[in-house]
């Protein structure tokens, strides 16, 4: 499903993250940090729009345990979401693209684990994050505002 053309989203990587999970939020830090070219965009899953994009794919949209990211026409989920990023981030994190080869029934027991215990082991933040004026212009229109 090509999610950018739906949607009318831009060609760029896009990743979709949990506002309120401290280890998806460190997630969207680290790529913010390591990406130089600022060629991926952000959406906050809790927005209007990641929850459209989460009802699109048929995810629920109650809990967030799956990180998206939407880059090359495809849509990457679980360990997969991460693999696909981290592919587009380049070198030396592109090694960890990997995981897109690794057995699904190796990979994504071992994620769901995480992702289910996330809140748990990292905790959890009160309110999604609210991005400052010049970190808006990293998110899609519609990605940052929580409904």
């Amino acid at each position: 499903m090509d999610l950018h053309h739906i949607f009318n989203l831009p060609d760029t990587p896009i990743v979709v993250f949990d506002g309120e999970c401290v280890l998806c939020s460190g997630f969207f830090r680290f790529l913010l940090k390591h990406d130089k070219g600022q060629k991926f965009r952000f959406i906050i899953a809790q927005s209007s729009l990641g929850t459209q994009l989460y009802q699109a794919l048929n995810l629920p949209t109650d809990d967030y345990e799956t990180n998206l990211v939407l880059t090359r026409a495809q849509v990457f989920t679980h360990a997969d979401a991460f693999a696909a990023a981290m592919r587009d981030l380049g070198w030396p994190w592109r090694i960890a693209a990997a995981i897109l080869y690794a057995p699904r029934w190796l990979k994504t027991p071992l994620y769901l684990r995480i992702a289910r215990n996330r809140y748990r082991i990292w905790g959890r933040h009160d309110t999604c994050m609210i991005p400052d004026t010049a970190l808006r212009a990293r998110f899609i229109e519609g990605g940052f505002e929580r409904i």
